[in-house]
């Protein structure tokens, strides 16, 4: 049985857009995004080596930590915040309801 959560994301004009994110389909949040039609490029297909799916995390979420891969490619990429993350690597979890992440701009 398929259980879908609601994350919000802050589009790059501010506006917010609360959507349903499958749980049961071994998604990440950059997929998610694409699938929406929001402007999240994924170049590098979700390997976490080209940044251009980075978001700003906005909620206290309980995500998983930062792998080496992430951090690395965050420490070159521009716009990096605090509480950036790839969201190629934020992988969609019950655990997740009530997400809420800000999509960074575009370099």
């Amino acid at each position: 049985m398929s259980q879908d959560i609601k994350i919000s994301i802050v589009d790059r004009e501010g506006e917010t857009h609360e959507i349903d994110a499958p749980t049961d389909m071994s998604m990440n949040l950059m997929e998610v995004c694409k699938s929406y039609e929001f402007p999240v490029e994924g170049t590098c297909g979700g390997m976490a080596m080209c940044a251009s799916c980075q978001c700003y995390v906005l909620s206290e979420s309980n995500l998983p930590e930062k792998s080496d891969d992430e951090e690395a490619m965050l420490s070159e990429a521009y716009n990096v915040k605090e509480n950036s993350r790839l969201g190629c690597q934020i992988f969609i979890t019950p655990e997740l309801e009530g997400l809420v992440v800000e999509l960074a701009p575009e370099e």
